[in-house]
């Protein structure tokens, strides 16, 4: 079944489907579907006209990512970064200067270039859950110098720039993002990704060894106690956008056993699967799921692109309810196909071992509902 993406050319969107599962077996990067995204305008989609992209809001960004990561998630995954970092640039939220974000956003018109943040860490793990980073930032002759080490860098092979978190080295410590081009000396790639899931995604390690950048290149410094105050708009681009991936995912794993279930013919019955009462139930529990979970991003992007994005508590709650009904999906199509979505021959294996990966982005389940149970808490009591 064909998806909706704003290209002109759906073979690229073809071709993206085809290559997905040797970049899944071989654990390689994507690079000729970046290519073909490039040259459809689609890695400039969320940079403003102005400078020559396509301007486009969260409701369109979040079409086109579901459509890519029913074709192919590890480049959605990428792509999804892209679309969320540059539309934070347009709205100047991300603290650079105009001018580099000018730079920026013509850079990923002009030549696709790639843009991603670099977070977690291996002692730390994800600074959503507060402590500080091990990446330090010190004042250099001509700027910063950054020392660090960082995990599960998604698109680390074809990145351009890197947003990376780190303190300073101050008496009291800041937090900030960094912007360190990818090809800077002191940059080192550790393929150290091997995953179940999105194994073509590039989410390597990326250690820095006293990276120079430029003082622009400093954003968002604040001391640790406030650093990552609310961003209303930012936390619903982020349960939008990385849940739009996974829809993908289960919308393929469905259009999959829909077509096995109506051509499945097991010699000891006279009609196919799909005239069991029971499987066409089976098969209307993944479309309860799937209606709803595009009803609710289509609802939260709309509203959000209307100015209307609510607290971060209450995207976080939606973004982990888009976890469970893409993983709920996945996992009735694999129940209904038996041993055949275990099968390395048919995608359903693909998509049930991708789908996973959508219950570790931030807000991980846990932390979603904490925020949400305080927020409630805290209002019931005013």
């Amino acid at each position: 079944m064909r998806r909706s993406i704003p290209i002109t050319d759906h073979a690229a969107l073809i071709a993206i489907a085809a290559e997905a599962p040797a970049h899944d077996r071989d654990g390689t990067f994507p690079f000729a579907a970046l290519a073909r995204l490039h040259e459809a305008g689609v890695l400039a989609l969320t940079v403003p006209r102005a400078l020559g992209g396509g301007g486009a809001g969260l409701a369109q960004a979040s079409e086109a990512i579901q459509a890519l990561g029913a074709a192919c998630p590890a480049t959605a995954l990428v792509v999804a970064m892209q679309f969320s970092k540059h539309a934070a640039l347009a709205r100047g939220g991300a603290g650079y200067t105009p001018a580099l974000r000018e730079a920026l956003g013509r850079l990923a018109v002009t030549e696709g270039a790639l843009i991603n943040a670099a977070r977690a860490e291996p002692e730390l793990g994800s600074p959503t859950r507060g402590g500080l980073p091990g990446t330090i930032a010190r004042r250099g002759p001509k700027g910063w110098l950054i020392s660090g080490h960082k995990r599960y860098v998604t698109g680390a092979p074809g990145l351009r720039f890197l947003e990376v978190v780190a303190r300073t080295d101050e008496e009291e410590p800041r937090i900030g993002s960094f912007l360190v081009p990818a090809s800077a000396p002191g940059v080192e790639i550790r393929e150290a990704w091997n995953h179940l899931g999105l194994r073509g995604s590039g989410s390597h390690d990326v250690v820095f060894r006293d990276v120079a950048v430029p003082p622009e290149h400093a954003a968002g410094l604040a001391p640790a106690a406030v650093w990552g105050a609310r961003d209303e708009v930012q936390a619903a681009w982020n349960a939008v956008i990385v849940s739009a991936v996974y829809l993908g995912v289960a919308e393929a794993a469905r259009d999959w056993v829909l077509g096995f279930l109506n051509n499945r013919q097991p010699s000891g019955l006279p009609q196919p699967l799909s005239a069991l009462a029971t499987v066409q139930q089976a098969a209307g529990e993944i479309e309860l799921r799937r209606i709803t979970a595009r009803r609710v991003i289509r609802s939260l992007a709309t509203d959000t692109d209307a100015g209307r994005a609510p607290g971060p508590e209450e995207s976080g709650a939606i973004k982990a309810q888009l976890a469970r009904l893409a993983i709920g999906i996945v996992d009735r199509a694999a129940a209904l196909a038996g041993n055949h979505a275990l099968d390395r021959a048919n995608p359903l294996e693909r998509h049930w071992r991708d789908v996973q990966c959508a219950r570790v982005h931030v807000p991980t389940a846990d932390a979603a509902a904490q925020g949400a149970g305080r927020a409630a808490l805290a209002r019931a009591a005013a």
